[in-house]
């Protein structure tokens, strides 16, 4: 009688997923299939109906531009730092709004208003706050005395990608502290103060008790954040443009697609990119899995 229960909810289960299911299928499965056909095909924006099938030839063209590779460089070191500070500053903010304080709701609700603005909006205005002979950044640093001369922040190429990694910084951490605050929140208040009487001092408790508590939910905000870094376009776009400094593998993408109008080689790189998503997600999702069996042994 159970096993049939099972199935049966099983059988529950899938109709009630099937239209959602049938909807992604049309929303993002055929979308999906057209890029991948177009990629194994020499289609261009002015010629897509005699379009001829090349088989890999994009790919082995994808894999010898180095400027691919540059690309791939450029939004690996954007994700991986950019993620790692913000859950880091998310995880602080986060543990400072939990505590009992006055304020705390306001301090709440402004925080949330650097997430709020709309990314090219925000972009477009930290690109007048970093101008090398307008912005108020350069301004700053030089009545303090930190520069002697003003910094093309978003022009030189050893400055652009810190500082769009920055700029994504200030946008992104309420994110991670807005998840990472509902996850403190749901935690048992007793085991804090069990731990206390028993002379666990505040960082023991946060390490040995709130970390493996929260960890589940730290790992969901890292992936989240760190599939839409992966896929970052408009932040770079709006700050510096198609510079090969700070492209990521989705500008890459689009130059070849818009402004190259090769629709073939253009679709190999979008497939690229869902590749590159796709293999960080697993680790990420392997690694998670791992630490959450450590954090269960102990």
């Amino acid at each position: 009688m159970q096993g049939g229960l099972a199935r049966q909810r099983r059988r529950s289960a899938w109709l009630f997923l099937a239209p959602v299911l049938a909807v992604l299928l049309a929303v993002a499965g055929w979308p999906l299939a057209r890029t991948l056909w177009f990629s194994f095909t020499d289609a261009r924006l002015d010629a897509m109906a005699g379009a001829g099938f090349i088989g890999l030839e994009n790919y082995a063209w994808l894999a010898d531009d180095p400027d691919w590779w540059r690309a791939v460089r450029n939004t690996l070191v954007f994700a991986g730092i950019s993620v790692m500070l913000e859950t880091l500053l998310g995880l602080v903010i986060a543990l400072v709004l939990n505590a009992r304080m006055p304020g705390r709701g306001a301090l709440r609700a402004a925080m949330l208003i650097p997430w709020a603005i709309p990314t090219v909006v925000s972009a477009q205005m930290w690109g007048w706050m970093l101008h090398d002979q307008y912005g108020v950044v350069n301004a700053l640093l030089l009545g303090a005395g930190l520069i002697t001369e003003p910094w093309a922040w978003t022009a030189n190429p050893n400055l652009a990608l810190g500082a769009v990694i920055a700029v994504d910084v200030w946008k992104s951490t309420p994110f991670m502290a807005l998840l990472l605050l509902a996850a403190l929140q749901m935690l048992p208040g007793e085991l804090h103060e069990a731990a206390e009487i028993d002379g666990l001092g505040p960082v023991g408790r946060f390490f040995r008790i709130t970390l493996p508590l929260i960890w589940p939910a730290l790992m969901v905000a890292v992936i989240f954040r760190s599939l839409d870094a992966l896929r970052v376009f408009d932040l770079m776009y709006v700050l510096t443009g198609n510079s090969s400094a700070t492209a990521s593998v989705s500008v890459y993408a689009r130059q070849q697609l818009v402004d190259f109008q090769d629709v073939g080689f253009g679709s190999a790189a979008a497939t690229g990119v869902v590749l590159l998503v796709a293999a960080v997600t697993a680790l990420l999702l392997v690694f998670g899995r791992v630490r959450l069996g450590e954090a269960a042994g102990r």
